[in-house]
């Protein structure tokens, strides 16, 4: 077991403010040169669009952790934030989850 100390190199909150486990970050076309092992991990993963929760779920870290090294990662420029018009509109969202809900 690895402490979570260790796995945000000691950082005990996001370094920026507004961040979400539903926020989407893509991986941004960056060298790796000096990347610790979790955040070579999450950024295996950030082909395309994700929120953090996803990340979070998929690795296996508790979201805390899982928010500490995505800002960690958006703040050296490994990650980004995807532009509003990449982002699904939220009508059609609704749309698919009212359409699932009348399937039930």
């Amino acid at each position: 077991m690895v402490r979570a100390y260790v796995r945000t190199r000691g950082h005990s909150s996001p370094s920026r403010d507004g961040l979400t486990l539903t926020t989407l970050v893509r991986a941004a076309d960056r060298p790796l040169h000096g990347l610790d092992v979790e955040a070579r991990r999450i950024l295996r993963i950030c082909n395309g669009p994700i929120v953090i929760a996803e990340i979070a779920s998929l690795l296996d870290l508790p979201p805390t952790v899982a928010l500490i090294v995505v800002s960690g990662l958006l703040d050296t420029g490994h990650l980004n934030t995807p532009a509003p018009a990449d982002q699904p509109d939220i009508s059609v969202i609704e749309e698919v989850l009212n359409g699932l809900r009348a399937l039930v």
